[in-house]
């Protein structure tokens, strides 16, 4: 149990270690990696209030790009409708109801776009 546990965080030699890969921060290689995306290949944009008060987000999920990517995706996307948002599990979430922007701005990239969920 304690092994698991027992990872470097920081050294005075390199500085700060990822705790990841153990490898120097400047160095470190786990978030340029790309993310497998399972799914089909189909980016689905759907409207969650669940666990948010009431306030409404449009999600943005199954997109197959690089962690990169998605960000600059996302900033893109929220930029297009004005307002703020995030990426939270390779998922991108805009706050409000924007699907039928998003819908418009993905096809328009070339992805293959569906809404779920009404």
């Amino acid at each position: 149990m304690q092994q698991k546990y027992a990872t470097t965080v920081y050294s005075t030699e390199q500085g700060s270690l990822c705790p990841r890969c153990g490898k120097p921060v400047n160095g470190c290689i786990c978030s340029q990696k790309k993310r497998s995306v399972p799914g089909d290949g189909i980016v689905r944009i759907s409207r969650e209030t669940k666990g948010r008060k009431g306030k409404g987000v449009t999600i943005v999920s199954g997109v197959p790009l690089g962690d990169a990517e998605l960000k600059a995706l996302a900033k893109q996307l929220k930029q297009k409708c004005g307002t703020g948002g995030t990426i939270k599990e390779g998922n991108i979430e805009i706050q409000g109801d924007h699907r039928d922007i998003l819908m418009q701005e993905l096809a328009a990239r070339g992805f293959t776009v569906k809404r779920c969920g009404g």
